[in-house]
């Protein structure tokens, strides 16, 4: 089950009782858009105990479309790559 941001701002009300939807929205926002930011600078993302994002470049490559067997050419680009915190690799595991 993926988790959506209105699930996401339904934990925190329950966490955080005393603040209003509308303020844990806006944070939610804010980080999310820093986020964003900062990999499109192509900076890295590290969340403590978590994981961390950055970006690579995928070189372009010549691909098959598996419907048609036709070959296209995919230039290169930009991909998010993430990587687990050992944290979060034993929380996963169940390793304590």
């Amino acid at each position: 089950m993926a988790i959506v941001k209105s699930k996401l701002l339904q934990q925190l009300k329950k966490s955080y009782p005393n603040f209003s939807n509308k303020d844990l929205d806006r944070l939610i926002s804010i980080v999310l858009n820093e986020i964003k930011r900062a990999l499109k600078r192509g900076d890295g993302v590290e969340l403590r105990n978590f994981g961390t994002f950055r970006t690579k470049t995928q070189k372009s490559s010549i691909r098959r479309n598996p419907r048609t067997g036709e070959k296209i050419a995919v230039p290169e680009k930009k991909v998010i790559a993430w990587k687990m915190s050992k944290e979060m690799f034993k929380k996963i595991n169940h390793e304590e």
